[in-house]
C-alpha cells in the first residue's frame, strides 16, 4: 500500500502552501484558479510585519497631530517669547514669596517675647511708677515651691465659696504705714527667645532673665506663661527656660548645625528689637569664630558667628536663621564702636551647637 506523503508545519518565507486535492475532486486546468487570492496573500503579509505596521501607523498619527498644530487652520505652537510673557503676566498676578518670608513663616510659631521682672524694693531709686507691674512677689527664678498652686487654687475657691466676706475688709488698712504691702515688680527689659522642645523649652540669652524674679513669656498665639530658670551656661551668655503653659499646637524649631555655614550665607535675625515684634531682619553672615567682649569686660565670648542683620536691644536671645528657616545661632550681642547700644552692623549669635548643648540635646 503507498503511503500518504508528510508535510512539515513550516516553510520558507515567501512560499505558498497548496493543500493536495481531495480523492475524486476535478482536476482544475488553470493554475491561477488554484493560488490562494489577493486577501489571503495581504494577510499573510500583515502576519509576519504586524510590529512594523503599528509603528508606522503611530507615526503616521503623530505627524497628522503635527501638521495640525503647526497647519494655517490650527493652533500655532508658542514660541519662547510667548511662553516668557505668559510665565512673566502669572508671577505679577500672583508674585512668588521671597526665601526669607518662608524663612520668618517657618521659624516664627517658635518665637517667643521673653519679659523679666525685678522687684521695685532691691531699688528704690529707680522705681516709677510708669514702669511698675502689679504682680504677686514669686521667688527667685529655679526655685520651686509646691505650696504655690495648691495655695493659689485654695485661695480662689475661697473667694468663690465666700464673695460676701470682701466688703468687710477695713478699706483704710492698705493706707497706713503699717499695712503690709505687697511688693510690686517692675519690667525690667524685654527679650527674646525660641522653643527647642515642644515641652515649652525655651533658650535665651543669661543677660535678659539674670536676678529677675519673675520671667514671663508670650508665645506666638498670643499665649502668656510664668516661666522658670532651668539652666544656665555664663560661658555662652545662655539660658533655658521651662514654660509653665504652652499652647496646644506648640511647635519647636527646627535646628541646623554650623559646620556648612560659610561667610556671605544669607541669615536672618528673627526678635523683638526694642519690644517691638515680632520684627525680622535679614543679611548675612559676616565671618565665624569671632570673639567679643561685653562693655563691663565681665565675660569674653568666644566662637561666635558674626552677621550683619539688623539686631538691637530685644533681639537677645533670639533665633538667627537660616532661609531654609533652620535655627543656626542664638542672638547675643552688637558691637558698637561709640559704646551706643544701638546696631551699626556687626551683630554676634552663639552656634546653636553650644547652646542646645546646655538644654541636654544630643549634639548635632
Amino acid at each position: 500500500m503507498k503511503k500518504a506523503p508528510l508535510y512539515s508545519r513550516s516553510r520558507r518565507p515567501g512560499e505558498t502552501v497548496v493543500p493536495p486535492a481531495p480523492a475524486g475532486a476535478p482536476v482544475v486546468a488553470d493554475a491561477a484558479a488554484a493560488a490562494p487570492g489577493r486577501r489571503q496573500r495581504l494577510l499573510g503579509f500583515a502576519g509576519r510585519h504586524e510590529r512594523r505596521l503599528w509603528l508606522l501607523a503611530v507615526l503616521v498619527l503623530l505627524a497628522a497631530a503635527l501638521f495640525w498644530r503647526t497647519a494655517p487652520g490650527g493652533r500655532p505652537a508658542l514660541s519662547f517669547e510667548q511662553i516668557d510673557h505668559l510665565m512673566r503676566k502669572s508671577i505679577d498676578e500672583k508674585p512668588l514669596a521671597s526665601a526669607a518670608a518662608k524663612a520668618y513663616e517657618k521659624v516664627i510659631p517658635s518665637v517667643v517675647r521673653v519679659v523679666g521682672y525685678s522687684n521695685e524694693r532691691d531699688d528704690p531709686h529707680e522705681r516709677t511708677k510708669e514702669s511698675s507691674i502689679k504682680v504677686p512677689a514669686p521667688g527667685k527664678p529655679g526655685e520651686r515651691k509646691p505650696a504655690d498652686k495648691p495655695a493659689e487654687k485654695s485661695a480662689e475657691k475661697s473667694a468663690e465659696k465666700a464673695p460676701e466676706k470682701a466688703p468687710e475688709k477695713d478699706p483704710g488698712a492698705a493706707a497706713r504705714p503699717d499695712a503690709a504691702r505687697e511688693p510690686e515688680l517692675k519690667e525690667r527689659g524685654v527679650g527674646t527667645g525660641v522653643v527647642i522642645i515642644d515641652n515649652g523649652t525655651i533658650l535665651t540669652n543669661l543677660h535678659v532673665v539674670l536676678g529677675a524674679d519673675k520671667i514671663k513669656v508670650t508665645f506666638h498665639d498670643g499665649l502668656e506663661s510664668e516661666a522658670r530658670l532651668v539652666s544656665v551656661m555664663p560661658e555662652h551668655d545662655l539660658a533655658v527656660l521651662a514654660a509653665r503653659k504652652i499652647p496646644d499646637d506648640l511647635f519647636a524649631a527646627t535646628m541646623r548645625g554650623t559646620g556648612d555655614l560659610l561667610p556671605g550665607d544669607r541669615v536672618m535675625a528673627v526678635g523683638f528689637p526694642f519690644g517691638i515684634g515680632p520684627s525680622a531682619s535679614e543679611g548675612v553672615v559676616s565671618g565665624l569664630k569671632r570673639e567679643f567682649r561685653s562693655p563691663e569686660g565681665e565675660r569674653v565670648l568666644t566662637n561666635l558667628i558674626q552677621f550683619d542683620a539688623a539686631a538691637n536691644p530685644g533681639n537677645s536671645g533670639g533665633p538667627l536663621v537660616t532661609m531654609d528657616g533652620e535655627v543656626v545661632g542664638i542672638v547675643t550681642a552688637i558691637l558698637n564702636p561709640t559704646k551706643q547700644r544701638v546696631f551699626v552692623g556687626i551683630g554676634f549669635a552663639v552656634p546653636i551647637e553650644n547652646a542646645a548643648a546646655g538644654a541636654g540635646m544630643p549634639p548635632f
